[in-house]
């Protein structure tokens, strides 16, 4: 009699049994962003089965279980007044594979502290029972909350750099990255600007479902990476200080005047201030030593020069206060 292997004992059922797909809850509040929330749900559902659809007219299985969660489970709108319904709360007690946060819009202004108890409470309890945490732009404002990334490196968009080194100094914040894998072995996983979910989508099809379907998947959405970070398209943020009067004077007073020579020491004698006293002040109120953030606005204004008008880089250099070449290039 020949050898059977051991299924084929234990009935027809057991060899019809699919293997569980993975589940990946995509997290979203009514300050998330449709772009982001549908464009990571269209694309993750996808995975499997439209490709194959494509290039030989017979679709395959979805190989991923995708879930949109809230803090409650009810029906909401979010960015844009666009209509969404939740497959589950964040009272569920199931554990996903994978969570996306997906973008929480909120103010550069605004940390969001006491705004998402519920979902923090959450995040914390999905990351202790094994989930991979991910986020998408201000999405890492909750992990940086729940105290997730704390002695960790992360990225969020580049315009919150000042409030996670004003509101969350434990954190390594990395604003030239689009994805930024430095916790990966701690399950966990931030990207950058809204449009970053595109990077992040590739990266968890390739975790859950291999290298093949992530380049496939791409080649149907057209989706590429963004090889140059977000250096190319930062711009620097000055939030003015409104609790040191005297700091303040002098941002405004520096935001017309950058090109001047010696413009820290002009601030330190417009302030009245000693020199020592005023550097610490106004890095308490800029993130920023006065001759850094004196270069941060003549780079920034230079930057804007250079892509909207046809002067050379050594009349732009000039322009902002650069007298040698060599120093501004």
């Amino acid at each position: 009699m020949a050898y059977l292997p051991v299924p084929c004992l234990i009935g027809q059922s057991a060899i019809m049994t699919k293997p569980k797909k993975p589940l990946i809850a995509l997290l979203a509040a009514p300050e998330s962003s449709a772009s982001v929330l549908y464009g990571l749900y269209d694309v993750l559902q996808s995975v499997g089965a439209v490709y194959p659809d494509m290039v030989a007219g017979a679709p395959g299985d979805e190989l991923l279980d995708i879930k949109i969660v809230s803090a409650d489970g009810k029906p909401f709108h979010c960015i844009g007044n666009i209509p969404v319904e939740p497959h589950m709360s964040a009272d569920n007690q199931a554990t996903p594979d994978a969570v996306v946060i997906c973008d929480m819009y909120t103010s550069i202004y605004d940390v969001p502290k006491g705004r998402y108890p519920r979902e923090i409470a959450w995040l914390r309890k999905m990351h202790t029972d094994g989930a991979v945490l991910s986020s998408v732009c201000s999405g890492s404002l909750l992990l940086a909350e729940a105290g997730l990334l704390d002695g960790r490196e992360a990225t969020a968009h580049w315009a919150y750099r000042d409030m996670f080194q004003r509101h969350y100094p434990k954190v390594a914040f990395r604003n030239e990255s689009v994805l930024c894998l430095a916790a990966e072995v701690d399950r966990i996983v931030t990207a950058g600007g809204v449009s970053a979910w595109h990077d992040l989508a590739v990266y968890l099809i390739a975790r859950f479902c291999g290298y093949r379907q992530a380049i496939e998947t791409a080649k149907v959405f057209l989706i590429t990476g963004h090889s140059e970070g977000q250096s190319p398209y930062s711009v620097m943020t000055r939030p003015m200080e409104t609790s040191d009067a005297q700091i303040s004077d002098c941002q405004v007073w520096i935001a017309d005047n950058y090109a001047v020579t010696k413009p820290a020491e002009q601030m330190v004698e417009r302030s009245g201030l000693n020199p020592r006293t005023f550097s610490r002040r106004f890095r308490a109120a800029t993130g920023f030593a006065p001759i850094e953030y004196v270069q941060a606005l003549r780079i920034e204004e230079a930057k804007q020069m250079l892509e909207t008008e046809a002067q050379s880089v050594d009349d732009v250099g000039r322009s902002v206060g650069y007298e040698d070449p060599a120093s501004f290039r």
